[in-house]
């Protein structure tokens, strides 16, 4: 289960099934990009959930267990991508 303050971008509650593809497509892109093989168990747990929703928590912790540096420039990066939509 994910806590209601964790329930962003992907991982937010009752969204329709295609924008949740788009949004887990969208951080696991910025991921490779972003850290490279350091993000390597993120970006697997994001392609994992996306055709397992049940996967959404793991790939929250792996998000967020990050180096501080690459989860700061991963959210950041997120975040100016969500506004401009």
């Amino acid at each position: 289960m994910i806590a209601p303050g964790d329930r962003w971008g992907p991982f937010a509650a009752d969204l329709e099934p295609g924008e949740r593809l788009a949004r887990l497509r969208a951080l696991r892109a910025i991921v490779r990009l972003t850290c490279g093989p350091r993000g390597k168990r993120a970006e697997a747990a994001l392609k994992a959930a996306e055709t397992r929703p049940v996967a959404d928590p793991v790939a929250l912790v792996e998000l967020l267990a990050l180096e501080p540096v690459d989860r700061r420039r991963v959210l950041a990066s997120y975040a100016a991508l969500s506004r401009a939509a």
